[in-house]
């Protein structure tokens, strides 16, 4: 009787569906890999939500580096505003490690990216990825990421190492006026904070806090002046340098993207 194969079971989150669920049929096609692949990052938390609660959570995650920006504003890192009914904007790639690090640390989180980007892998760093792969590396390279991250090794292009520790040493900088502007919040208005990193319209979090629109539009902007910053894209990046994670994005029952099973017979 043979021994039992321990399988590594991974999460691709990607909003170009061919290229999600291209990436883990490939990856599926090894006898130690099980793979699902989420079109968002909201699609990926229900999937990570659903397999914990059955007993066989995921070990690793594959994030795009651009998850939920528009796709002719790449170059400037866009992020799809949120839309007019309040609900959830697309989460961005970055927010998705922030999120699964914080709620579900077991996981292993891989960014992978079209190009180098010094700063983007940094933050990815600081929000708690454990690794940084171009999307156009080999199968064997990808896989060697996935099985380094397990034994907690962090991986990052050689080219990138310079860069990424100049961003990282410049972070720590900003980091200490960056609290103390986060300190100035009142308790309500980290809360209201937090769902902004999360990605939230007012609406949505007008819901989430049992809120008015109206209030939370004041607390938005009561937060906007106090951190010194004129829009939400900012204030997020600043609450990201002073450590502020962003609000559970996952309410049981709540239809959050569609999710592709590969390499195991969900159940």
């Amino acid at each position: 009787m043979g021994v039992p194969v321990v399988r590594i079971r991974v999460l691709v989150v990607d909003d170009h569906r061919i290229f999600a669920e291209s990436l883990a049929a490939a990856l599926a096609a090894e006898p130690d890999v099980e793979v699902a692949a989420a079109g968002s990052g909201p699609a990926a938390l229900r999937c990570l939500e659903r397999a914990a609660a059955e007993g066989r959570g995921y070990d690793v995650m594959l994030v795009d580096a651009e998850l939920g920006v528009l796709a002719g504003a790449r170059d400037h890192r866009t992020a799809v505003p949120a839309p007019r009914s309040g609900k959830a904007a697309p989460m961005d790639g970055i927010s998705l490690v922030a999120g699964v690090r914080s709620g579900r640390p077991s996981v292993h989180t891989v960014v992978l990216a079209e190009k180098d980007d010094p700063l983007r892998a940094a933050l990815a760093l600081q929000a708690g990825a454990s690794g940084w792969v171009a999307k156009d590396c080999s199968l064997q390279r990808l896989l060697t990421v996935i099985r380094g991250v397990l034994r907690d090794e962090t991986h990052l292009p050689p080219a990138l190492l310079t860069g990424v520790l100049r961003e990282l040493t410049a972070a720590r900088k900003h980091r200490t006026e960056s609290e103390q502007l986060v300190e100035s919040l009142t308790p309500r208005e980290r809360e209201v904070l937090r769902c902004m990193v999360a990605g939230l319209g007012r609406k949505a979090v007008a819901e989430r806090l049992y809120l008015s629109p109206h209030t939370v539009r004041t607390h938005m902007q009561n937060v906007l002046g106090k951190l010194g910053v004129h829009s939400t894209l900012a204030a997020v990046a600043l609450a990201r340098r002073a450590g502020v994670g962003p609000a559970d994005l996952a309410p049981a029952g709540q239809t959050l993207g569609d999710v592709v099973e590969r390499g195991s017979q969900p159940a």
